[in-house]
């Protein structure tokens, strides 16, 4: 299939038609509607430097079931060690600007280019955008930012300057996250590194209906806050 160029309102191509790369439609701009309106289509920005704005759906999609969330040994020994204390929506800006300078291997700058940073601003102030945090002595460790919508959370991107303090901080917000009712974290694409929480290639057909369920449960909108016994982690939820 040819791939879109979008029109300036808020609509998109079906998703089932992106090509072999999960390219769905190519231009527009990050008006936070736009982008809120790609996330409910099953579809997300991804800048790439000296291109113009790609969105993307791929095949397959990486999904974590909440109650998939996997706990390895070493992580399990971390979270034990409750060295880092968790806070949710306290340092958006931080937490973002963060992620966009961690080098990352086989990648050359960053994704979260300015405009996309004013746009998950945006997002973040309607209450739809998010953030963990890692702290250690009051100062900011680690985290991880992404969208929410319906009973899903997807995940964008993380940084640490300690170490597993990203990785504490997300199942902290996986635990909390399943106390809330949420039904799944989309990880969007592979890698390693979430694939060691349980995240499993989900077919983009699947993918889109699980999206159609969840999104009609209410979003939960708003600064979010967690449970004081999940600020270090807590306890695995039964």
């Amino acid at each position: 299939m040819p791939i879109a160029w979008l029109p300036r309102e808020h609509l998109f191509p079906d998703p089932r038609e992106a090509d072999e790369n999960g390219i769905v439609a190519v231009g527009g701009d990050l008006n936070p509607r736009r982008v809120l309106a790609a996330y409910a289509c099953g579809i997300f920005p991804w800048p790439h430097e000296g291109m113009p704005l790609l969105w993307f759906s791929p095949e397959p999609r990486y999904v974590l079931a909440l109650e998939e969330l996997t706990i390895w040994r070493s992580l399990r020994q971390a979270l034990h060690k409750r060295r880092f204390t968790i806070t949710l929506d306290t340092a958006f800006a931080r937490v973002m600007a963060s992620c966009g300078k961690m080098v990352r291997n086989g990648e050359k700058g960053t994704w979260i280019t300015p405009p996309l940073r004013q746009c998950f601003t945006t997002l973040h102030e309607a209450g739809f955008a998010h953030s963990a945090e890692a702290w250690l002595d009051g100062e900011l460790v680690g985290g991880l930012y992404g969208v929410s919508l319906g009973g899903m959370f997807c995940g964008e991107s993380m940084f640490h300057t300690e170490t597993d303090a990203s990785k504490v901080a997300f199942v902290a917000l996986c635990r909390q996250l399943q106390r809330w009712n949420f039904d799944f974290v989309d990880a969007e694409t592979y890698t390693a590194h979430m694939a060691r929480y349980g995240t499993r290639p989900v077919a983009r057909a699947k993918f889109l209906h699980a999206l159609e369920r969840t999104l009609k449960k209410p979003t939960r909108t708003g600064k979010w806050e967690i449970e004081p016994q999940l600020s270090h982690a807590g306890e695995p939820v039964p």
